[in-house]
């Protein structure tokens, strides 16, 4: 932090430069004519200078319907990824708002559950997904009519100089599941937005230099802070695109006048690409490698990248404190352990620890402790599950892991959440929609691995009616759950296995009804 002084050297105003503030304001300023951003379904391209002015008018927009909100407004965002989506996420920072991009995957139930707990100021719907909320506790709502409609709306507003507080100020909310099945809001501060960033720029190595490619989604860390906060905090450019479809993402990694250095995704959307007819490995030599997370890499996707002179960097992270740990840009080294997640990010500190909160030898398993300023600040209105997760400033992820030489391994889950194509799925949150079918006595949900989606539900379910069918699950699951929380495959038995304390025994469901991939 930097202090300005008065005429007697007495403090006056602080400065904390881009631990505070958008880097977007930053940039315009010391390379204005810079390519900043690229919006593939429009073509609409801007530079720093003009993506910095219209974040200004989207400030003055926003703030005109905040002038009463008090502090902390929140403002929801629910449509797919989009530049007028960034602008209003940095736009929310210089007006000291707080942006929470819902998932548009949702279904009504789920987001009025994140409305209801995080009672937004203003709420933007830019694709009709959230019709069937009760809005009523909300300020204002309107919707962007997409991109032109967006700019439409700016174009009579004038920029807004920005006030951006402290670095402690929440500034991004993002929305995890927890084992409650309740939402949980991820309080981001500026700082740790930065540190975030800076993190992951320095395990991919984005530089000034960078073309990434996003079409993974905005409402997720690796969209929102990994790849785009990133790549404009070191002046690079952003292709965003607004989500991912397999022929047109190969298309754009593929373009010759677009060169995209960075690609990140989970290693079921790295299959898809490579399965594609159209996947030629020449194209893509301009890629530093394809970042993979969010699911399991299996060793042999890994080796079929390789053969085609392309890396997967596997790496490891979650909403509450961003990039966390990360294999180096070795193609050497990413062959040698094609089993592990990598090294622990430059700003960050690492621990495994056993179940009384001891360190490990190396090599032994135990959980997977985190620390550093990229940490969140807490749920939202959430204090027992904050207190929960974090140990005198450390974060515990609930993940075991083991550490060899450095090298970081993941070796299984404390918590039953199991990842289904990208998407955290926790089987608190599906067995709780499940409880209240009146068919239903009790269900257990566990995660069993499958050869597309990584891994999927299996539900056990105990029927109060024996004519309950597994099609009246199916129909009662799609109107409380978004399409990846539901169970894949649901099996029915007579009761459900439990310890002498009442917990289900799920290792002893995953034996008896979980015997071959699906």
């Amino acid at each position: 932090m930097m202090m300005s002084h008065d005429a007697r050297g007495n403090e006056s105003v602080a400065f904390f430069g881009l631990a505070a503030e958008d880097p977007i304001r930053y940039r315009a300023r010391t390379g204005p004519d810079r390519p900043a951003v690229l919006e593939v379904e429009t073509g609409l391209s801007l530079s720093y200078g003009a993506f910095d002015e219209m974040i200004a008018r989207s400030a003055n927009v926003l703030g005109s319907h905040l002038s009463a909100a008090g502090t902390l407004p929140r403002v929801c965002f629910i449509g797919r990824n989009s530049i007028a989506e960034l602008a209003i996420c940095f736009a929310c920072q210089r007006i000291g708002a707080i942006f929470v991009p819902i998932n548009w995957r949702l279904s009504a139930h789920e987001i009025q559950q994140i409305v209801e707990d995080c009672t937004p100021h203003i709420l933007i719907d830019a694709g009709a997904f959230s019709e069937h909320v009760d809005k009523s506790a909300i300020v204002v709502t309107f919707a962007l009519e997409g991109e032109e409609g967006f700019l439409r709306q700016l174009q009579d507003a004038t920029p807004r100089a920005p006030h951006y507080g402290t670095p402690e100020r929440i500034t991004v909310m993002l929305y995890t599941s927890g084992t409650t099945g309740q939402p949980k809001g991820v309080m981001l501060s500026a700082r740790s937005l930065f540190y975030a960033a800076m993190n992951f720029a320095f395990v991919c190595d984005v530089a000034s230099d960078s073309t990434v490619l996003c079409d993974v989604p905005l409402f997720h860390t690796i969209g929102l802070v990994a790849l785009a906060r990133t790549t404009m905090l070191m002046g690079g450019r952003l292709v965003i695109s607004d989500r991912f479809i397999p022929e047109r993402s190969l298309a754009v990694l593929s373009d010759p006048a677009l060169q995209i250095t960075h690609y990140s995704a989970v290693p079921q959307m790295a299959a898809t690409l490579k399965a594609s007819p159209n996947w030629n490995p020449q194209a893509l030599r301009a890629l530093k490698a394809m970042f993979i997370g969010g699911a399991p890499l299996p060793p042999a996707l890994i080796e079929r990248f390789l053969e085609d002179g392309i890396a997967l960097a596997n790496g490891y992270g979650m909403s509450e404190l961003g990039t966390a740990i990360h294999m180096p840009l070795d193609k050497q080294m990413i062959a040698r352990y094609p089993g592990a997640i990598g090294y622990c990010a430059p700003f960050l500190d690492i621990r495994i620890v056993d179940a009384e909160g001891h360190d490990v030898e190396e090599g032994e398993v135990g959980e997977i402790w985190l620390k550093g300023p990229s940490l969140m600040s807490g749920y939202w209105n959430k204090p027992e599950l904050s207190e929960a997760a974090l140990s005198e400033g450390w974060y515990r992820t609930g993940d075991l892991g083991r550490r060899e030489h450095g090298i970081v391994y993941l070796a299984d889950r404390l918590k039953d959440m199991y990842i289904s194509g990208g998407e955290n799925v926790y089987p608190a949150e599906v067995e709780a929609a499940l409880a209240v079918h009146d068919g239903i006595v009790e269900a257990a949900v566990l995660g069993v691995a499958d050869p597309l989606w990584g891994e999927v539900g299996l539900a056990v379910i105990v029927r109060a009616d024996p004519s309950l069918e597994e099609s009246h699950i199916e129909d009662h699951c799609a109107a409380l759950l978004a399409g990846y929380k539901r169970p894949k495959r649901i099996v029915f038995a007579d009761s459900l296995p439990r310890t002498a304390s009442g917990k289900v025994q799920k290792h002893v469901l995953r034996a008896l009804y979980f015997k071959e991939k699906l």
